[in-house]
């Protein structure tokens, strides 16, 4: 047996699979964000610790046999988080998340120097981790005086798993202070933000081992002895071991609460000016690249919020028939945006509303808007080199039919939709386990999941969804210079 543990924003989803890779059961411990100002995202690292222990508490009340048999872990996590712990190694503050942009200043600064480019091969983004200690030591100068290792969130869960700092290439790529081509951390980027390699987490693939679950622990959950932790993965990176795409040519679209393109690669391929992420694959000598959006199907959410329906009756009266745009377009932006722009302060907005607009036009507006972010992730990947025939559709918002027409037809390209079952983060963090604690090939286990249907483009609508995409195009640059 080999579990999955994927630390999401959330919640942590812990996933049960056989060495057949059939999933046997999963189960949940449920997580809340902090917002104290404007701008802020936060965590308390103890309660993933609490999430993990609920989690697995579900598995061992319906499978404590299967618990016993476990023989790996793997582990996947949110990223770019900010995990800061002194000499003993206490937690000294709360967790800056991904989604924290309080840092944007400190991001433009570093990105400036242009050494960070030219060794990352990515764009300091404001959500990416060194830009946070920059801010700490800004900010809180005491604190930062206290730092003695910086870990990433799925990374500090290992620490309370092994009693070891350990991380892996996939994750620590979205740091800023990794050599992402050579695989290892850049001791120039590090004493640029006042740190150096004794702060970090020693490194390795995501494949390999990292650490044996402490004997107490094991003996708490009901495991056995020597229950290896492998690598693991960022959850992106994670998603993708998953789905299966480890493989040159292969991508997915990921529908969540953000929005990502991920195509896999061969060799390392970085543009860092399209703003692409260019980004270690937790399998060795493997990379890949991602256009993100960070608000996917959190715009439905928004929608729903303001008007008080809930998402699935505001897509119902659309159906599945795949309309033509209206006038009326949504910049997907409520917190700002990634991949293209790099812009942690633009915002959202309706266009063209009337007297006529209701809630079916916005809802399908929503939609667009997020599809039109989608290709220009697209836009983004093919500056940088990647071209994709075809994408496979994972994540939440997968589930309708509408979005995916209209994903499929903004972006030109074919979209696949896996036969049933669950072929996320923890599942392929549970796959990571099983090749760290049995040496077995990546590629032969991280294999794609059968192709349930496909959806194409829709040709008679096109040329108006050009169009539309056109206008969309166009109301960034002006938005940015109102």
């Amino acid at each position: 047996m080999y579990l999955g543990l994927d630390l999401g924003t959330s919640g942590v989803k812990a996933l049960l699979m056989d060495g057949e890779q059939r999933i046997i059961a999963s189960a949940n411990g449920e997580l809340q964000v902090s917002r104290p100002r404007s701008g802020w995202s936060e965590q308390n690292p103890q309660d993933w610790l609490n999430a993990t222990q609920t989690a697995v508490a579900g598995l061992r009340a319906s499978h404590p046999a299967e618990l016993v048999a476990v023989k790996g872990i793997g582990l996947s996590g949110q990223m770019h988080g900010a995990t800061l712990l002194d000499a003993s190694g206490a937690v000294l503050r709360p967790c800056i998340l991904w989604n924290d942009t309080r840092s944007h200043k400190e991001a433009a600064i570093l990105d400036a120097d242009p050494r960070f480019r030219s060794i990352t091969g990515n764009i300091v983004f404001p959500g990416f981790t060194a830009p946070k200690l920059v801010w700490v030591k800004e900010n809180e100068p005491n604190l930062f005086a206290q730092v003695a290792k910086v870990l990433l969130p799925k990374d500090y869960l290992r620490l309370w798993l092994t009693g070891e700092t350990i991380s892996e290439m996939s994750d620590s790529a979205g740091t800023a202070w990794l050599d992402v081509g050579n695989r290892r951390w850049s001791s120039e980027l590090l004493a640029s933000t006042d740190l150096d390699e004794s702060h970090m987490p020693r490194l390795v693939e995501g494949t390999q081992v990292g650490g044996v679950v402490r004997a107490e622990l094991a003996a708490s959950w009901g495991m056995g002895s020597r229950v290896v932790v492998a690598g693991g993965a960022g959850d992106n990176a994670a998603s993708a071991c998953g789905m299966g795409t480890v493989t040159p040519g292969s991508a997915f679209v990921s529908l969540g609460t953000s929005g990502v393109l991920f195509a896999a690669n061969a060799s390392y391929l970085p543009n860092a000016e399209s703003a692409v992420h260019t980004f270690c694959h937790a399998l060795p000598n493997t990379w890949h690249q991602m256009g993100v959006i960070l608000s996917a199907t959190d715009s439905l959410n928004w929608l729903s919020r303001i008007t008080g329906k809930k998402a699935a009756d505001l897509t119902q009266p659309l159906g599945e028939t795949l309309r033509a745009p209206t006038g009326v377009t949504f910049l997907p932006y409520l917190s700002g945006e990634r991949t293209p722009h790099n812009d942690a302060l633009i915002r959202g907005a309706f266009v063209g509303l009337e007297q006529e607009t209701g809630p079916v036009e916005m809802t399908q507006a929503v939609i667009e808007g997020v599809a039109f972010a989608i290709r220009d992730n697209l836009e983004a990947l093919r500056s940088a080199g990647t071209e994709l025939a075809r994408v496979t559709a994972i994540g939440g918002g997968s589930r309708s039919v509408y979005w995916l027409k209209a994903i499929a037809t903004a972006l030109g390209t074919p979209v696949d939709l896996p036969a049933d079952g669950d072929f996320g983060a923890a599942f392929g963090a549970a796959r990571l386990g099983l090749i760290a604690a049995t040496g077995a090939d990546p590629v032969v286990v991280c294999t794609p999941p059968a192709t349930r249907s496909t959806i194409d483009p829709e040709g008679d609508v096109m040329s108006a969804f050009a169009d539309a995409y056109g206008r969309y195009r166009r109301l960034y640059p002006a938005m940015k210079a109102a």
